[in-house]
């Protein structure tokens, strides 16, 4: 799921080197949290206009997560 996440942020950001993802333990509801930081530069290209590209990685990382019966959050910091 890790990798799904970065290679569809790869494409997003001028900054690649600045990719840095962390993924939490399953929580008590089993959900894990992957946290996302980018570069300032390029937190826009990943927000997008009124969050869309944001709310369209969450439903891509769902999407992906549901053939693997897991649940997942991904929070940009």
């Amino acid at each position: 799921m890790k990798d799904l996440l970065y290679a569809v942020v790869a494409m997003l950001v001028e900054d690649k080197s600045a990719i840095n993802i962390t993924e939490d333990e399953p929580d008590e509801e089993g959900v894990i949290v992957f946290h996302l930081n980018v570069a300032p530069d390029d937190m826009g290209r990943v927000i997008g206009k009124q969050g869309r590209i944001a709310k369209a990685l969450r439903t891509i990382m769902r999407a992906g997560a549901a053939k693997k019966d897991l649940k997942v959050s991904v929070t940009i910091e």
